[in-house]
């Protein structure tokens, strides 16, 4: 399975597409980071986002999208920015079929380190573990990008994994999933 994680920013967008078995190794493919100017006009910085977006899609041809899920922050214009950067993700994965994942930082962050407070050198910390990297330092949007298609291959159902398969946590955790959808 291949899968396209972005963490969504209007400045920085980062971008990482891994392969993932059933066994649950991975493997990256591709790692970046998309910006644009901030002295650009906010239409004009969207359009450069899905340009470049949708060159990696076509180039990599993820069979999943895992997108961080926009969360309320207190600066409104961060937000905003965040959100904005997601829906050119969604846009361009639905134009194309793709499914698309929504994952919490905290849920990534406790699928990558075992505890959904971990700070951003713990998280890139694993990814580089799990991954075998580029030479050089990878600014966090990167790191988070990557974890996050790797939080969707472990969590996000995109792999038909046996139930004998998962470890004791994830199974408690895909069981938590499912009674909440029940609820919710």
């Amino acid at each position: 399975m291949r899968i396209l994680g972005v963490d969504p920013g209007l400045t920085r967008c980062g971008v990482g597409v891994i392969d993932a078995k059933a066994d649950r190794s991975v493997s990256l493919v591709h790692v970046s980071v998309l910006t644009t100017d901030k002295q650009l006009e906010l239409p004009e910085r969207l359009l450069l986002l899905q340009t470049e977006l949708a060159q990696l899609i076509e180039k990599y041809e993820p069979q999943r999208i895992a997108v961080e899920r926009v969360f309320a922050q207190h600066n409104l214009r961060t937000v905003m920015g965040t959100a904005q950067a997601s829906a050119v993700a969604f846009l361009e994965a639905a134009q194309r079929g793709i499914p698309v994942d929504l994952h919490t930082p905290s849920e990534v962050k406790a699928s990558i380190t075992g505890t959904g407070r971990a700070n951003k050198v713990q998280v890139a910390s694993m990814v580089g573990r799990l991954l075998v990297l580029p030479e050089g330092k990878l600014l966090p949007d990167a790191t988070d990008a990557l974890a996050l298609a790797i939080c969707n291959a472990w969590r996000g159902g995109s792999l038909a994994v046996p139930q004998g398969a998962l470890t004791p946590a994830q199974q408690r955790w895909r069981e938590a999933e499912r009674q909440a959808k029940k609820r919710g």
